[in-house]
């Protein structure tokens, strides 16, 4: 009986976060399809990925402690509300006509403030609900239900922004959020950790310091996070400028944005279930090591320029790709990090997350007006591709792999 009531809890969990994530996604597919046909500028997309991303690097670290400190359930819903409750401000905006682009930035920029508190307690919280040696099978099944809504979200949101007013497609974002904390809050129960029932005064610096101190002390940590802030610093390319190629090297038709975005989500979606099936090899790393050598060969083939239909199939073994980085690198730190600093570990993660990427972009997006995307994609590929060495090079990750 108690296992049975274990499973609907983790099952009312993701499919709340889930419904969630497909309003939230059907945003984020509106306004940055917006911005690139209408700009068609990397200048732009640039600004758009700053304010998209810098927020959740500020906030991160003190979410991270948040999370440590108080019940992570009452964090994620505060986050989703305070998120739902801006949209709804630019439902009313647009409606009366203030319908400035810049306006998209700003929302981009709240909606990152609320992640930044979000992703740590999503994190932290996750292991709270799921035995250890089901972290695996979670993670990556909950990384194929993410896939099959990017999957259905630019399907939806391309038929969607063709036919009604933008802010139809935001309130849709506000309806689902609105599902999403009705069944956080009456259909899951999360235990309040032990860390939460401390009633003494948060001290910000005090447990930033503690937080940053335990990292130190982990040699594993130290160099996961150096791998992790090269990693997705260069590629910021791949994943933000490959709609801008596509636009200039293959047409401006929606449609062709959308097969991009499909072609990702269906990749992403069968890498996640082949996560759940198969867990990876027995060492996390020599999984890693195994997606990061994929990703720099299919960045260099994305950089050739080649025919329509492979630059698709492409996508999709870039998306196959990405679960078996995320899901081995997320169980990695769940089941090695103390609980009581799980808050803050993440935290420092989404730091660097919401940081390189933005940073990559601050050199790669002004240079794609210069220079062509393609010889972007040739130089970083290279240069992933020789990162999967670091991986299986050092002695201490290896060891912590298994």
């Amino acid at each position: 009986m108690e296992q049975e009531y274990q499973k609907n809890n983790i099952v009312f969990f993701l499919l709340g976060q889930t419904i969630s994530l497909f309003g939230s996604n059907l945003v984020q597919y509106a306004i940055f399809w917006h911005i690139t046909l209408q700009t068609q500028s990397g200048q732009m997309m640039t600004l758009y990925i700053l304010c998209g991303f810098l927020p959740t690097f500020v906030v991160s670290p003190f979410g991270g402690v948040w999370a440590d400190r108080f019940n992570r359930k009452r964090l994620i819903v505060l986050a989703d509300s305070g998120i739902a409750l801006s949209t709804l401000a630019l439902v009313i905006l647009y409606a009366y006509g203030y319908q400035h682009i810049y306006l998209l930035l700003v929302m981009s920029a709240i909606r990152a403030f609320g992640t930044g508190i979000h992703t740590p307690a999503i994190g932290a919280v996750v292991p709270q609900l799921v035995p250890q040696d089901k972290l695996t099978f979670v993670n990556g099944l909950y990384s194929s239900i993410q896939s099959a809504v990017m999957l259905l979200a630019p399907l939806i949101a391309a038929v969607l922004i063709s036919a009604v007013p933008l802010e139809t497609i935001f309130l849709i974002d506000v309806i689902t959020a609105i599902l999403g904390i009705s069944m956080l809050l009456f259909l899951v129960s999360i235990p309040t950790h032990h860390k939460a029932l401390d009633t003494t005064k948060v001290r910000y610096a005090q447990d930033l310091k503690e937080g940053f101190y335990y990292i130190s002390r982990h040699a594993y940590l130290k160099r996961f996070f150096l791998f992790s802030a090269i990693f997705f610093f260069f590629i910021s390319p791949l994943a933000f400028l490959t709609p801008l190629q596509m636009v200039r090297s293959y047409g401006e038709e929606i449609w062709r944005l959308m097969a991009l975005e499909i072609t990702f989500s269906a990749g992403m979606m069968a890498g996640g279930l082949l996560m759940a099936s198969w867990g990876g090899f027995r060492n996390k790393i020599h999984t890693m090591a195994l997606a990061t050598f994929v990703v720099g060969i299919g960045t260099l083939a994305l950089g050739m320029k080649p025919l329509f239909l492979l630059y698709l199939a492409i996508m999709v073994v870039h998306g196959i790709t990405l679960p078996l980085f995320n899901t081995p690198a997320t169980v990695l730190l769940q089941t090695q990090v103390e609980e009581a600093y799980r808050g803050r570990v993440f935290g420092v993660f989404g730091m660097i997350h919401s940081s390189m990427m933005p940073v990559g972009m601050l050199l790669f997006g002004p240079l794609a007006d210069w220079i062509s995307i393609e010889l972007l994609l040739w130089g970083t590929g290279i240069i992933l591709f020789g990162m999967g060495f670091f991986l299986l090079k050092s002695k201490v990750m290896l060891a912590v792999g298994e």
